[in-house]
């Protein structure tokens, strides 16, 4: 019967009864393995309670892999990797991931800037408001800075922001007016086939992304593709690869000459 309710399953359409059908298979699994864990601990001394009204049903974890979201993942590792290379003596971040500074901020005092700031408290990192607009920063003043994954949204309204349609440009252009001479900017945004997709976020072509920074030379440029079985990140991508992508995550390591 168990056989015949998962062959069923898995011919009907992906949503609707096949995905209830789907989950009341795994409930029921649920529920043989909640008995037999009981059997089992019964066997031994008493380490724990188990009771049916403490339970927590986690149906969706029985997998043959661990799934991950493959922008955040790469994207955090590889910026780790470059502020691990080039060491500076603080790192500013502008409203990334929280993942990225509060790791770095183990071996690289880390001040963080977000337009909702974080409440998050640890040793070596300094959590406050900043407008990406309007950065608090003079001309040239800031060594080693960082903006990931965020400059896409600006001004599509999804995080409170006002709406502007210049408003990533606004963003480049305050990123690119703060970088020191010598210093350096990690840049992350999905690249691709140029487009918005209002209100969640822009997708932009590698020229688009390059043109914007102009003042800056790029150093590096990785990229994630759209799909696993064209690679994990490919360090110094070809552009044109860039521009063939759905939704890419394109990783671009700037410097401004001394």
């Amino acid at each position: 019967m168990k056989s015949w309710l998962r062959s069923v399953a898995r011919r009907l359409p992906v949503h609707g009864l096949r995905g209830r059908l789907q989950r009341y298979l795994r409930y029921r699994a649920f529920v043989r393995d909640y008995r037999d864990f009981g059997r089992l601990a019964a066997q031994g001394p008493a380490r724990f309670h188990l009771r049916w009204e403490d339970r927590f049903p986690c149906l969706e974890d029985r997998t043959a892999g661990t799934d991950f979201d493959r922008h955040y993942v790469y994207h955090t590792a590889w910026a780790a990797r470059v502020v691990a290379r080039t060491r500076p003596v603080e790192h500013v971040d502008i409203a990334s991931s929280l993942y990225f500074c509060s790791m770095v901020s183990a071996f690289v005092p880390i001040r963080f800037l977000d337009y909702r700031p974080a409440d998050l408290r640890l040793e070596g990192l300094k959590s406050e408001f900043g407008d990406l607009m309007r950065l608090p920063f003079a001309d040239q003043s800031v060594p080693s800075l960082s903006c990931m994954h965020v400059v896409e949204h600006v001004g599509l309204g999804r995080y409170g922001d006002p709406l502007d349609p210049d408003g990533d440009r606004k963003a480049m252009a305050e990123l690119e007016r703060v970088v020191a001479r010598g210093g350096t900017l990690l840049f992350v945004t999905p690249v691709g086939r140029s487009r918005i997709q209002f209100n969640a976020h822009r997708i932009y072509g590698y020229r688009q992304v390059v043109e914007q920074f102009a003042q800056l030379e790029l150093r590096q440029f990785a990229l994630l593709p759209d799909y696993p079985s064209e690679g994990g990140l490919i360090p110094d991508a070809d552009p044109a690869l860039a521009d063939r992508q759905t939704y890419g995550c394109g990783c671009f390591w700037f410097e401004r000459k001394p």
